[in-house]
């Protein structure tokens, strides 16, 4: 039989004391459930601020006729996501002021008000142009509304540019025709004043001679 008595003085052995290890990979899903969190409320914050980016415009709230004096009690405010700022240029902005406009144009209940279809009585009155212009010879977001002069570049290289006119009004313009290079070209409708219609002849004996110009005026 073993004694197994323990001597005096002297206490049973001790079990070697175990640290606490860190779990490795449960701080690996830690930083990867911290990083799903940020991901997901970035891409949230990214939605709540594409939902904002709209435009305020105003649309037609039943039919108007051409000659039509516009108010409020004619309009409806309508917010739009456009694609780009040149589509949102090409209507009428709800913060616009209506005073002393006409619709120049027919416009449908519901419709978008264009810029062009919403004008003064005077430029209502203007008359109007058709201009084919050579696609470089015209900025390329030209639009309906802007306000141009109107130069022709004689083909004889000798001669000077001459200023037709000031201050037009742009009415509509159509889409690129032609191909693409240098023939192509926009066909541009503008409103002359009857104040210019006297240089009418003169501006188009100076066209058939060389090729218009639109340069654009600011605001």
């Amino acid at each position: 039989m073993v004694d197994t008595a323990v001597r005096s003085g002297f206490g049973a052995p001790s079990v070697p004391a175990q640290r606490n290890r860190r779990a490795r990979w449960k701080d690996g899903r830690l930083v990867l459930g911290v990083l799903l969190v940020a991901i997901t409320a970035l891409a949230g914050a990214k939605l709540l601020s594409a939902a904002d980016d709209t435009t305020t415009i105003w649309a037609a709230k039943h039919d108007l006729r051409a000659g039509t004096t516009l108010t409020g009690d004619d309009l409806t405010t309508v917010r739009v996501r456009f694609t780009s700022s040149d589509d949102a240029s090409r209507y009428v902005a709800a913060g616009a002021d209506l005073n002393g406009l006409v619709v120049a144009r027919a416009v449908d209940a519901g419709e978008f008000v264009p810029r062009e279809a919403a004008v003064s009585e005077s430029e209502r009155n203007r008359t109007e142009l058709p201009l084919s212009v050579a696609t470089g010879r015209l900025p390329s977001d030209t639009a309906g509304g802007d306000t141009v002069d109107i130069w022709v570049v004689p083909k004889e290289q000798s001669q000077p540019a001459k200023l037709l006119w000031s201050s037009v009004r742009v009415l509509q313009i159509d889409a690129v025709k032609g191909v693409a290079g240098g023939s192509a070209r926009r066909q541009v409708l503008i409103g002359l004043a009857p104040s210019d219609l006297s240089r009418l002849p003169a501006a188009l004996t100076a066209m058939s001679a060389g090729e218009p110009t639109l340069v654009r005026r600011a605001g």
